[in-house]
């Protein structure tokens, strides 16, 4: 296996979907597979030049070049792509992190992940439609008895007329559910196939299969 990077380091990829592994004592792993990179640097920014901050900008997959303008064609091309990339992303990393990354530089799952490592994903989860407040925060609704009509699955009361007078903001409404980005945090990087560049990590990731995913090193773990 290569030698791993620092651990703030991130990669691309995307969820392929779930499946289980068993360890040494037969005990059942569910897994989600996640296809990560290879990602290409294509930007390196520092707190010490225009840019003021500290990040890598990464590039995953590729796109058919007349989707790409000459601009972006430019940068792509000072980092040795031989086609543009269909998503670029950055990842913010401490001074410390940055190492000798460099514009160019081919990262892949063995040279940011090892089996145990805590990570945190970061993906947009399945979206649900419009939903009441009984599916979308689990309201309890209204008892099923003889003098309640038509209010079985509302959210009853949400402010009175004088005081405050007025809807406060965040209030569990009905609305739009789910299509939100959602970071979960502290899975355990169950196996990495360097070959296939995929990452199996314990439990469940969000998002429906082939969703984007961001995967760093577990800021509190």
């Amino acid at each position: 296996m290569r030698g791993k990077m620092n651990s703030e380091m991130g990669l691309l990829g995307r969820k392929l979907g779930m499946t289980q592994l068993f360890n040494d004592d037969g005990e059942v792993i569910p897994v989600t597979v996640v296809q990560t990179g290879p990602c290409t640097v294509v930007a390196v920014k520092t707190d010490d030049g225009k840019d003021g901050y500290n990040a890598i900008q990464l590039a995953f997959e590729a796109k058919k070049a007349n989707k790409t303008n000459k601009a972006d064609g430019g940068q792509f091309k000072g980092a040795n792509l031989e086609a543009a990339p269909r998503v670029v992303r950055e990842i913010r990393l401490t001074k410390k992190a940055m190492g000798d990354v460099e514009t160019g530089k081919v990262l892949g799952a063995a040279d940011v992940f090892s089996v145990g490592q805590l990570v945190d994903v970061t993906s947009v989860s399945k979206g649900k439609g419009f939903q009441g407040v009984m599916k979308k925060y689990n309201f309890a609704g209204f008892e099923r008895s003889h003098g309640v009509h038509e209010f079985y699955r509302h959210g009853g009361s949400i402010g009175t007329r004088l005081t405050p007078g007025h809807v406060f903001k965040g209030k569990k409404m009905p609305g739009q559910m789910g299509d939100a980005q959602v970071t979960v945090q502290n899975l355990v990087v169950a196996r990495v196939d360097e070959d296939r560049n995929l990452v199996y990590v314990r439990g469940g990731v969000p998002g429906a299969k082939g969703t984007l995913v961001t995967i760093r090193n577990a800021v509190k773990g």
